[in-house]
């Protein structure tokens, strides 16, 4: 990999030239320009960004921090932040904390040691000493803690969207799967649930689920069949649960949606491909990734801001996993 000392030297001028170049910092003749564009291209150097952030006393890099990369609820995310940032000439470090505090905190102190200006965490754990001593500022995504800065989805809404939805196919003994007690946009999702169903006079079950991991779900859909083999409607935490559960149905030789309704909670791309297709309710995860970075970018440029705390909607996406509704 080239280096600016590379770079000088092919271009024949000295390291501080090349770094007054590409920083802006001072004069550089046209013909000298010229002669260090042709051997930055020649040797495909790329400035160290953290280098040069130190520089110029101004970074233009940001963390941003996952909780699990494997659920592809949050590449989604990612994809939205990363559009935005570099539209705006931000770069990003990524951490992905595995649900670990441990982890997460060994993240933060990288973005901090790298130089980063701010942060958007997707975090199980926003309500922590962590973010509030960070000199930065903070943008939290899916999640959401009092009034600190944050974009997430209406996930009380989304709850009940999904009982309503469920009820109105004619399933009357639901079980639903509530999402990790930490973490406050899966409580929202269950007692949204739970407060249609109780409107509606349905009986209802529930399965306690500790994370919306892959690795776990298999269990969660075990257990719900196990202990309430006569279900006729699962509202699952995610996507990812409910497709462990629409595996575990059909495995145990019941039929979807003529037995077992199942209706999950994301929309990620996994749901359009399984067979039959996953019902769900849709967060729209690209576009809250795009709105935090832009929260996150007019903090850090100290831009007028309106709202600091940004609630998104959420909408149903009927699938093969329902039936139609009932007049």
């Amino acid at each position: 990999m080239a280096t600016i000392r590379d770079v000088a030297k092919q271009a024949g001028v000295s390291v501080a030239t090349v770094s007054r170049m590409i920083n802006g910092t001072g004069y550089v003749h046209e013909d000298t320009r010229r002669n260090i564009e042709t051997a930055i291209k020649e040797l495909q150097y790329t400035p160290n960004e953290v280098a040069r952030s130190l520089y110029k006393k101004k970074s233009k890099l940001t963390g941003l921090l996952l909780p699990d990369i494997t659920n592809p609820f949050f590449p989604e995310l990612a994809r939205g932040v990363e559009d935005e940032m570099q539209e705006n000439d931000y770069r990003i470090i990524f951490g992905n904390s595995d649900e670990d505090r441990d982890k997460e905190q060994e993240y933060i102190q990288t973005f901090v040691q790298n130089n980063v200006v701010g942060v958007i965490a997707s975090t199980n754990y926003p309500d922590t000493d962590t973010y509030r001593k960070l000199e930065i500022p903070v943008v939290f995504l899916d999640r959401t803690v009092d009034d600190s800065p944050s974009v997430y989805s209406d996930g009380r809404e989304g709850g009940r969207i999904a009982a309503r939805e469920l009820v109105a196919r004619g399933s009357r003994r639901v079980t639903v799967m509530q999402g990790p007690k930490h973490i406050r946009p899966a409580q929202d999702r269950y007692k949204g649930a739970v407060d249609m169903l109780k409107e509606q006079g349905i009986s209802y079950n529930v399965i306690q689920t500790s994370s919306f991991s892959f690795m776990e779900a298999g269990t969660w859909a075990e257990q719900l069949f196990s202990q309430y083999p006569d279900t006729d409607g699962v509202i699952a935490s995610n996507d990812i649960v409910a497709a462990a559960v629409l595996h575990e149905a059909l495995r145990l030789g019941k039929r979807v949606p003529e037995d077992v309704q199942i209706i999950g909670y994301d929309d990620v791309p996994l749901s359009r491909i399984l067979n039959p297709s996953l019902t769900t309710v849709r967060q729209p995860a690209y576009d809250m990734g795009r709105a935090a970075a832009r929260l996150l970018i007019a903090f850090m440029e100290n831009k007028p801001i309106d709202q600091t705390t940004i609630q998104m909607p959420v909408t149903f996406t009927e699938r093969d996993t329902t039936r139609k509704a009932e007049e």
